[in-house]
């Protein structure tokens, strides 16, 4: 009876102590993200109304890789893969440098045109704050890490007004297949609070509940299916885009400033020769997809390019609002090609790249339920795992650890990093892939003649 009791007390102080720590880490990150929104906000409308200031592209970038390689290495890129990379390396250890450089990189980068997001930042700028919190309270190794991943929740549910997507999201995207349960308590307090202090102190979300209500038919539910794994294949042709502009880039032998310098060139001509469309943050078209409106056929080809250049070439920003206007665009796309309802495919566009691209089916599926309400919610989810599945080993995320096989017919080492993870099929004798392989390589032996 004794034990009893005494594993019952324990619980009960380890809950309230995870509920006020959580609580004012949510606190600290929700008032950190309105300052950086807000900043940026100020930022973008001053240079917004002054088309000259483009020009200036070129220089931000060369000043944000100066920043970065100076003043913070860990702030380098888009935030959350730095902050993935800290937890699974350094127990969430992150210099207190990273914030404020970070910050200003990123509100430079964005406000001049570079094309990024501004939720990495916010979920790097949470957990450095997060990992000051651990320090100052003299935290051993396990607790700082929870702590740092209460940030990360913190910080994406405050950017995007997705308090429980937010939350999932956190203890979701460190490992490919696997969820934290041990920090899903911590996780959801902060990022509530997070998300309400936010909103208390006047940061404007964007939601848009679907006018169209889907009719479920054997043909719709096929032509969510087939959704999912296009949406699939359009993760694996930005997560590649990524890694060939951060090959590019490192084939280039000069000094990092100088890089962007080069970067923000390339950016500029593509601006002027192409569209200007696919620099900066892209919310506009975001919502005009979401709205109903078409966008440009090769608009889920172009952004990446886009993205790629600027954050492999000293650029800062985060990596999901680029997953969001691919998601949207390409989502358009496949609703025109189809003659289907552009918004509710815009919609699950949107949440499938990031089950697909960042490995992440729960936080997107959760997603799809706040950004735009229940009705398409189950068609948004079948697409969501769909496209986390097509996506194969590979990830946005390069730091994330393989917990799972996507299947069982190939061999990849679970347990490591994404990064440079190679899957080579399994030939198992009575699945169903051998032999519809096998069925395919005797086509090609043996091809019938006319």
């Amino acid at each position: 009876m004794r034990q009893k009791i005494a594993e019952e007390s324990v619980l009960f102080i380890s809950i309230i102590k995870w509920v006020a720590l959580a609580t004012a880490v949510g606190s600290i990150v929700g008032l950190a993200t309105t300052g950086f929104l807000k900043l940026l906000a100020w930022a973008t409308s001053m240079t917004g109304s002054r088309s000259w200031t483009l020009f200036l592209l070129p220089a931000a970038l060369f000043l944000s890789a100066l920043m970065v390689k100076y003043l913070a290495p860990e702030a380098e890129g888009h935030g959350t893969e730095k902050v993935i990379e800290a937890l699974h390396r350094r127990f969430g250890k992150i210099k207190a440098a990273v914030v404020p450089v970070k910050l200003v990189a990123t509100v430079m980068t964005l406000a001049l045109g570079g094309s990024a997001g501004k939720e990495g930042p916010c979920a790097q700028i949470g957990a450095g704050l997060s990992s000051l919190f651990a320090d100052v309270l003299r935290f051993n190794n396990e607790d700082r890490k929870k702590l740092v991943i209460c940030g990360i929740s913190a910080g994406f549910a405050a950017v995007f007004g997705t308090p429980i997507a937010g939350s999932i999201f956190g203890v979701e995207v460190l490992f490919v297949g696997s969820i934290l349960y041990e920090v899903l308590l911590p996780s959801f307090i902060a990022g509530i609070t997070s998300f309400q202090i936010a909103k208390a102190l006047g940061v404007k979300y964007f939601t848009h509940n679907l006018d169209f209500v889907p009719i479920f038919s054997e043909m719709f539910f096929l032509k969510v299916v087939l959704a999912g794994v296009f949406f699939g294949l359009v993760s694996v042709l930005l997560i590649e885009t990524l890694k060939l502009g951060e090959a590019a880039s490192k084939r280039i032998k000069l000094w990092n400033p100088l890089k962007g310098l080069i970067g923000g060139g390339i950016l500029l001509v593509l601006a002027f020769t192409l569209s200007r469309q696919y620099l900066g943050l892209g919310l506009e078209t975001i919502e005009s997809c979401l709205r109903g409106s078409p966008a440009p056929w090769y608009a889920f080809i172009a952004k990446p390019v886009y993205t790629s250049l600027t954050l492999n070439f000293g650029g800062s920003g985060g990596i999901v609002t680029p997953i969001f206007f691919v998601g949207a665009t390409s989502g358009a796309f496949f609703a025109s090609l189809f003659h289907l309802h552009v918004a509710t495919f815009s919609a699950i566009g949107l949440t499938s790249l990031l089950a697909g691209a960042a490995n992440t089916p729960i936080a997107a599926s959760i997603l799809a339920v706040e950004l735009f309400g229940p009705a398409v919610a189950p068609y948004a989810t079948v697409a969501c795992v769909i496209s986390f599945l097509m996506t194969g080993h590979r990830s946005v995320y390069p730091s994330q650890i393989l917990s799972i096989r996507k299947s069982s017919s190939l061999n990849v080492p679970v347990g490591q990093e994404m990064e440079n993870l190679h899957a080579t099929y399994l030939d198992r004798e009575r699945g169903i892939s051998s032999r519809f392989l096998k069925l395919l390589n005797s086509f090609k032996r043996n091809p019938q003649k006319p």
